[in-house]
């Protein structure tokens, strides 16, 4: 038998997340846009950030025809959340003498699927970058990362807008990951985690 899903977090309902969830305002408006391979997977931290933001949107596909409608939002300048030889580093707003918030895209998915949401949309690719100046080390501890400097698309997500949006802070939004990879290592044992993935640090698959 199938294990019942919680429509919101799409977790087994005996492993629901949605207690750990938080719900907060943010200045800065974050689109999140995955590729539909993440949607079902364990490590889907779009979803996570998408339900914990207010001020989020997270759209599935692999090629966007409304892509303009979803970055144009009056008051707002656009940019895309990913490394790049031009990206910019982010700066809070406290410095910026620009006053329009920031609309972060954020391609979600593998390197390689977050690249191919890129070369399918032009719109997208065509965007200003943005980086984070200063990458805080991954919070996932169970494999690799494929790049120094990896992170998750949620922990991403955080970094940034504890950058723009200091002193508040949104670390609150990594509650859920937190319980999410304490239950993996649960569920492997303790020894076997020590064993395997003590040593370097890792991160989810959908790594930006």
């Amino acid at each position: 038998m199938s294990r019942i899903q919680c429509e919101r977090c799409l977790r087994p309902q005996t492993h629901c997340l949605c207690p750990l969830i938080p719900s907060l305002d943010s200045r800065t408006r974050v689109l999140l846009l995955q590729h539909p391979s993440e949607v079902r997977h364990a490590l889907n931290t779009a979803k996570l950030a998408a339900l914990g933001l207010r001020n989020a949107e997270l759209v599935v596909g692999e090629v966007f025809d409304d892509l303009a409608g979803l970055i144009a939002v009056p008051g707002y300048r656009s940019a895309l959340l990913f490394p790049g030889e031009d990206a910019q580093p982010l700066s809070g707003y406290a410095t910026d003498a620009d006053e329009r918030p920031w609309l972060l895209v954020v391609p979600d998915g593998t390197w390689r699927k977050a690249s191919k949401l890129l070369h399918l949309n032009p719109l997208l690719a065509a965007l200003p970058r943005v980086t984070l100046a200063q990458v805080l080390p991954s919070r996932y501890r169970l494999r690799k990362a494929p790049a120094p400097g990896a992170l998750s698309t949620l922990e991403a997500v955080v970094q940034a807008l504890n950058v723009l949006e200091a002193p508040n802070c949104f670390d609150a939004l990594l509650k859920p990951f937190d319980a999410l990879i304490e239950g993996q290592i649960k569920a492997m044992g303790r020894e076997t985690f020590e064993r395997n993935h003590l040593v370097g640090a890792g991160l989810p698959r959908d790594a930006m």
